[in-house]
């Protein structure tokens, strides 16, 4: 249920927003196996690999999964990711990286 929910906003942003600059997901795998949270991510590479000729275009997932943002983060479709993590006291720092194949 959860995956048809992410499924049908995606479509719906899909349909009602042909020109729109930003999709933000946050935490977008929450409660998904396995499964469907490839599902998900094959869904999301459709709309980037769509919407790559868009000049506006930016795709922002908040997400700890490692395994769904190396799934959405091929270097055709992507060119960095931001990691977050915190330093030795604890301070927040912010690193771009580089999208291996």
């Amino acid at each position: 249920q959860v995956l048809a929910s992410l499924i049908i906003r995606l479509a719906l942003a899909e349909t009602f927003c042909l020109n729109c600059g930003i999709l933000a997901l946050d935490e977008p795998t929450t409660n998904l196996d396995g499964p469907n949270a490839e599902s998900l991510a094959a869904a999301l590479l459709r709309i980037m690999e769509s919407r790559k000729g868009q000049e506006n275009f930016q795709l922002i997932v908040i997400t700890h999964d490692e395994r769904f943002a190396q799934l959405i983060g091929q270097r055709q479709l992507a060119e960095k990711y931001y990691r977050v993590s915190k330093d030795e006291q604890q301070h927040s720092k912010i690193e771009a990286q580089e999208i291996f194949d």
